[in-house]
C-alpha cells in the first residue's frame, strides 16, 4: 500500500513561511512526477508546483519567486518552503504524484492535504 505523508500547513500572518513536505511511504520502483496542488476557498484545484522526469519543475505564476519546490535524491520526498505568503495563497495544500510500480504499471496518488491559512 503507498501512501502520501503530508506535513508542514499551518495559520501564519501575511509575509510569513512555512515548508510543507511529502514523502512516499510504501515500495515503489521510481517516481515520475510529484507535487503540489491546492484548492482555495471558492476555486477549482490548481497547480502550485510540480516536479517532473525529463521536464524539471513547473510553477503557478503566482507563487514564483515565493515557494522553491525540492526532492531528496531519491526523489521520494518533497519540499516546498513557502515564503512572503499572501492571504490568497490560503487553501488546502495536496501532494500529488505519479509513480511506477515493480511491474512498470503507472499509479497516481494523492494525499490527504494539508491546510495552509494565511491571515491579513
Amino acid at each position: 500500500q503507498v501512501q502520501l505523508v503530508e506535513s508542514g500547513g499551518d495559520l501564519v500572518q501575511t509575509g510569513g513561511s512555512l515548508k510543507l513536505s511529502c514523502a512516499v511511504a510504501g515500495k515503489i520502483f521510481r517516481v515520475n512526477r510529484m507535487g503540489w496542488y491546492r484548492q482555495s476557498p471558492g476555486k477549482a484545484r490548481e497547480v502550485v508546483a510540480v516536479w517532473e522526469v525529463g521536464g524539471g519543475t513547473t510553477y503557478s505564476d503566482s507563487v514564483k519567486g515565493r515557494f522553491t519546490l525540492s526532492t531528496t535524491d531519491a526523489k521520494f520526498t518533497i519540499y516546498l518552503p513557502m515564503n512572503g505568503l499572501r492571504p490568497e495563497d490560503t487553501g488546502l495544500y495536496s501532494c500529488n504524484t505519479l509513480v511506477e510500480d515493480f511491474r512498470d504499471n503507472p499509479r497516481d496518488y494523492w494525499g490527504q492535504g494539508t491546510q495552509v491559512t494565511v491571515a491579513s
